[in-house]
């Protein structure tokens, strides 16, 4: 089996790699700077913190039984959390399914 996909007019080409590995290669690069502020929820982390935290939601999502391919369903405001579901889905291998209830 091969993985398709579709590369338009664009002159950077596709990465190659995976969301949550580009994140731990990011984070190990930068392991000091700011990566997320959520000033509503007085959140300032940089991306170790951010990294440590995710690879925490990533071990409970499995603990929990979650595995590569499952579907996860989230109904969350803007809030820093969404972002450590997201990028925690992404290193287990979990879809992601965003739930708008304002859709009918």
């Amino acid at each position: 089996m091969t993985l398709s996909h579709d590369i338009g007019p664009v002159d950077t080409p596709l990465l190659r790699e995976t969301i949550g590995h580009n994140f731990e290669t990011t984070a190990a690069t930068w392991p000091d700077k700011e990566a997320l502020v959520v000033p509503h929820q007085g959140v300032r982390l940089t991306y170790r913190m951010l990294d440590w935290e995710i690879n925490e939601v990533a071990e409970g999502l499995m603990a929990a039984g979650l595995e590569k391919g499952d579907r996860l369903g989230i109904w969350s405001p803007n809030r820093y959390e969404w972002v450590l579901i997201q990028y925690a889905t992404a290193k287990v291998g979990v879809i992601l399914v965003n739930i708008n209830p304002a859709y009918r």
